[in-house]
Parts: C-alpha cells; sequence; structure tokens
C-alpha cells in the first residue's frame, strides 16, 4: 500500500502561486482591452451599449463581492473591531467607500467602456495601463508627498511622450473630423480615476479584498438601480435586457467576475509573492501585448506612432521602477526566504 502523498507535495508552491497569478492578471488585464474594444466598437455589430457594460460589470462583481461584504462586516461586528457602511454591505467607513467607490468602482467603469466606442484596442493599450504610472507618481506626489525620483522623473518623460504620439496624432485629426481623440480623452481620464483610487487606497491603508468590496458595493447602489429603471423605461437607450442572453452573461462573468474579481485577487497574490516594484514590471508586459492582440485578433492597423509610442510607454514604465529595485528587493528578501521555509 502507497503512502499517501504529504500535504508539501499536493499544495503548489509560493513560487508556482506568484508566478500563476501574474500569468492570470496579465492575460486578463489584456483581454479586458481587447474584448472591450469588440463589445463596444458599433462597427462590430455589438448589441450592447458602453453603460450596458458597465451594468454587466458592476453586476456581475456584485454576485460574488456583496454577500463576501456583508458576511466580512457580521464577522468584524462579531469580534468588535472594523466599521462599515452602506446597509453593512461596505466593510469600510462611508467616506472611504464613496471616495474609492466613486473613482475606482463608477467612474473608471463608464469612462473606460465609452472610450471603446470611438479608439481602437491599441490606443487603449497605451493610454490606460500605460499612463496608469504616470497619473499615480503625480497624485502620490501631490497627495501623499512622495519624492520623484531622476529615474522615475526619466520614466515619466517618456510616458508622456509615448502618450503624445499615440493621442496627439488623433488630437490633429480632430480637425478633419474624425472621433478618435475623444476615445483617448475618455481612457486617459479613466486612467487617472483609477490612479485616483490606488492613492486613495494607499493612503487609507486599504487591504485589498475590503477595498474591492467597498467600491463594488457603492457602484452597485449608485449605478444599477438608476441604470435599470431607465432602461426598462426606455430612457437610457440601453439593450442589456433586450439583448441576446449569451451576450450578457459573457460579459457578467468576464467583466464581473472576470475583471474586477479574479483580477483582484490574482494581482494580491502576485504582488505578495514578486512585490510591487517587480508586479509593476510584470504588468508592463500589457500595454505591448494588447496592441499586437488588437492587430491579430481584432485586425486594427497598427501605425509607425502607436508603435513608437508602446515602446516610449513600455520603456517609461521600466525606467519608472528602476529606482525601486534594490529598496524593494532588500525588503522582500526575508518575506521571500519564510516563503521558502514554509514551502
Amino acid at each position: 500500500m502507497h503512502p499517501l502523498p504529504s500535504a508539501s507535495h499536493s499544495v503548489l508552491s509560493p513560487r508556482a502561486i506568484g508566478i500563476a497569478a501574474a500569468v492570470i492578471t496579465v492575460v486578463i488585464w489584456t483581454s479586458f482591452i481587447l474584448i472591450a474594444r469588440a463589445s463596444a466598437d458599433p462597427a462590430r455589430g455589438g448589441t450592447l451599449t458602453p453603460m450596458d457594460m458597465a451594468w454587466c460589470r458592476i453586476a456581475g462583481a456584485s454576485l460574488l463581492l456583496l454577500p463576501l461584504g456583508w458576511w466580512r462586516v457580521r464577522q468584524d461586528r462579531a469580534i468588535g473591531s472594523g466599521q462599515s457602511s452602506l446597509f453593512g454591505l461596505s466593510p469600510l467607513p462611508l467616506s472611504v467607500t464613496v471616495k474609492v467607490g466613486f473613482f475606482g468602482g463608477l467612474l473608471y467603469a463608464m469612462l473606460a467602456y465609452r472610450g471603446f466606442v470611438y479608439a481602437p484596442a491599441a490606443h487603449a493599450s497605451v493610454l490606460m495601463p500605460g499612463s496608469l504610472p504616470l497619473w499615480t507618481a503625480l497624485l502620490a506626489a501631490l497627495l501623499l508627498g512622495d519624492r520623484i525620483t531622476p529615474w522615475r522623473a526619466l520614466g515619466l518623460v517618456l510616458i508622456v511622450l509615448g502618450d503624445l504620439l499615440v493621442g496627439g496624432a488623433s488630437l490633429l485629426r480632430a480637425f478633419e473630423g474624425g472621433d478618435v481623440w475623444k476615445g483617448d480623452l475618455f481612457f486617459m481620464v479613466a486612467a487617472a480615476c483609477w490612479a485616483t483610487y490606488s492613492v486613495l487606497a494607499r493612503h487609507h491603508a486599504l487591504d485589498a479584498v475590503r477595498a474591492t468590496i467597498a467600491i463594488t458595493a457603492f457602484a452597485f447602489l449608485a449605478y444599477l438601480p438608476i441604470y435599470t429603471v431607465l432602461t426598462v423605461s426606455g430612457l437610457s437607450g440601453g439593450q442589456v435586457f433586450t439583448a441576446p442572453l449569451g451576450e450578457v452573461l459573457f460579459q457578467v462573468f468576464f467583466q464581473g467576475w472576470g475583471s474586477v474579481v479574479i483580477s483582484g485577487i490574482t494581482f494580491t497574490k502576485m504582488i505578495q509573492h514578486f512585490g510591487p516594484v517587480r508586479s509593476t514590471m510584470i504588468t508592463a508586459l500589457v500595454p505591448g501585448l494588447s496592441a499586437l492582440g488588437a492587430v491579430v485578433v481584432l485586425g486594427e492597423p497598427l501605425s509607425w506612432n502607436l508603435w513608437a509610442g508602446l515602446a516610449l510607454v513600455t520603456l517609461g514604465i521600466l525606467f519608472g521602477v528602476r529606482s525601486a529595485v534594490p529598496a524593494a528587493i532588500r525588503k522582500e528578501a526575508p518575506v521571500a526566504a519564510s516563503t521558502r521555509t514554509e514551502g
């Protein structure tokens, strides 16, 4: 009779979990850009409007996170700790829930999906995940007093140049009657909203799971009831209740469960294993992969200015994290050592 395998052999190692989390995060972030563009682009015959997509995202995430939030709040109350709001659905105080929920749960989704109506996925690749470090660094310096090192300043300059190569070209074409600049503007503001959420989460030292529950609870109460009433009454122009059920369910599962819940968990796991600096370097793959995916999957052209802008933004992200690598490695070494011991 063979002995049963020990727990150490039946459970994935921390390194394997970290690598798997990184792969899943990059795949979902890349797929988000491609699927959102394929669904929102009027030329591709999608049924759902951008506001419908936001409804699906919030509804899907709420199915999983609101019960978890309700349970978390009651667990906190049982031990006499923590604060809650929004009828016990958010495990954070009301003021914090409203701030992070407005930027990270509501505005980001509404602006990002609207941008895909006007601009191609390659533009989103550069202007959303690509410009996120720019907005985050500037807001952190302004609101948190972070110091911008010379290497980080160089990275930010490269990101700005890359954004100008992409967004500036479409802005010039606006005088010829083009609409791509509108999508670029939506993408940039969406990235600024997510950066604001990130800086607020850091300022309040929020747990990632609790913060995700809070922004979902706020978006659920602030958006879903109003938009549902407007859509049912025919005032919003939405199609979420008349579109094919399969299309709606797909968006609920991918946008809500995939983009919000699963990628939120895997991103947190990735940071726990690789640290914030190396995680940023890993997610620097997203702009390039999604831009190439737009060419291969969606058949979008990739002009020289998009290639150049993409290269500059990717270099900017890497330069931006370069100066923080030594300190981050020193901080992560004890964590990595203890992780290896447990494995």
